[in-house]
């Protein structure tokens, strides 16, 4: 029996986060994710609105639409390695367009089975202090080690809680890597949130970051 993929919804938008935003993309949202953060902006993960597509299924789903950047995003798309592996395998050169995986980061080893079919990888980093959950530096690492021959950025999204320990965390991270960071206010943004100061203190470590909210809240965009 040819495998399938649990997938949310299949839509088409304006990317919102990190270096592509203001980019038409073509979003697959896959189902499921191993992390529960505070802030999930995803609120349509019950198994009542999963449509599953075979490979065959979904390549026929998405040929009539026009953005020329297809987003894996989620839930967290990894968990489901094994099929975009397989569907990625024999259609991304009919498709003729970019792939864009946004992910947490927090599962090196399916990002193998894809990494040679993604172009372009968009890493949450979660930190404690904005999630809730522990965050594994370490898996971190790891993950751009498998990444690095795409293009790879990080986004983190914090708030006033951010600690000294996670901005050189972060710092440290860049600098073996050579990653842009992407700040990203948590939304709504506290009052008591010094969005300069922050970037400033990260800045002063590691200089290739950048400050972007998240644009498509501001533009009302799905």
């Amino acid at each position: 029996m040819e495998k399938t993929c649990k997938i949310c919804e299949i839509f088409e938008s304006i990317q919102g986060e990190g270096l592509a935003v203001g980019q038409k993309h073509l979003f697959i949202r896959l189902f499921g994710c191993n992390l529960k953060c505070k802030y999930c902006d995803t609120d349509n993960f019950e198994e009542k609105n999963v449509i599953k597509l075979t490979k065959s299924a979904l390549y026929e789903e998405i040929l009539d639409y026009g953005a020329q950047i297809i987003s894996f995003t989620g839930g967290e798309p990894l968990l489901q390695s094994d099929f975009l592996r397989d569907f990625l395998s024999e259609y991304k050169t009919s498709l003729k367009k970019t792939i864009y995986l946004e992910t947490n980061g927090s599962l090196p080893y399916n990002l193998r089975e894809v990494i040679d079919y993604v172009d372009i990888v968009a890493m949450d980093i979660k930190l404690e202090s904005a999630t809730g959950q522990k965050h594994d530096f370490s898996l971190s690492d790891e993950f751009l080690l498998v990444a690095r021959d795409t293009e790879v950025f990080v986004k983190v999204v914090f708030d006033e809680n951010i600690t000294d320990k996670e901005i050189t965390e972060l710092a440290n991270l860049g600098i073996k890597h050579g990653v842009e960071i992407i700040l990203q206010p948590k939304m709504p943004m506290s009052k008591k949130l010094d969005v300069t100061g922050i970037f400033q203190k990260l800045y002063s470590k590691y200089s290739r970051i950048r400050l972007i909210p998240q644009v498509h809240k501001y533009l009302n965009l799905p």
